[in-house]
């Protein structure tokens, strides 16, 4: 059976897919972490973890909704965005100011991102 390339709309299409799950994962994942911290560490309770433990259940979900099928390739390239989008979480939600290395370190990650994921192969 002949290999048949994907047209570059479609191709298109699926990146933006796969980013906007990348995101959507992100927010379950830092959310329930943060949430999970928040029942804990400022003692706001028992319904914070719990709804913290859904959050993160989700997360756990939307991985699998990624058009990629392999399990190793998403969680090394979600590992960019969980980095760059806990530091986005801080400075929204908790006021962090990340100073230039922790950019730097962010946009590596990202560049790591799109490289494992969106190469040629």
């Amino acid at each position: 059976m002949a290999h048949r390339k994907r047209s570059p709309t479609v191709a298109a299409v699926t990146v933006v897919r796969s980013l906007l799950l990348f995101v959507v994962a992100a927010l379950a994942e830092i959310g329930g972490a943060w949430l999970v911290w928040q029942g804990v560490r400022e003692h706001r309770g028992l319904l914070w973890v719990g709804a913290g433990i859904i959050a993160l259940g989700l997360y756990g979900f939307v991985a699998t909704l990624q058009p990629d099928a392999n399990f190793g390739r998403i969680l090394a390239a979600y590992g960019g965005v969980f980095v760059a989008g806990s530091l986005a979480w801080g400075m929204l939600i908790d006021g962090f100011r990340p100073d230039r290395w922790d950019v730097i370190g962010a946009v590596v990650c990202l560049i790591g991102v799109a490289v494992i994921m969106y190469a040629p192969r």
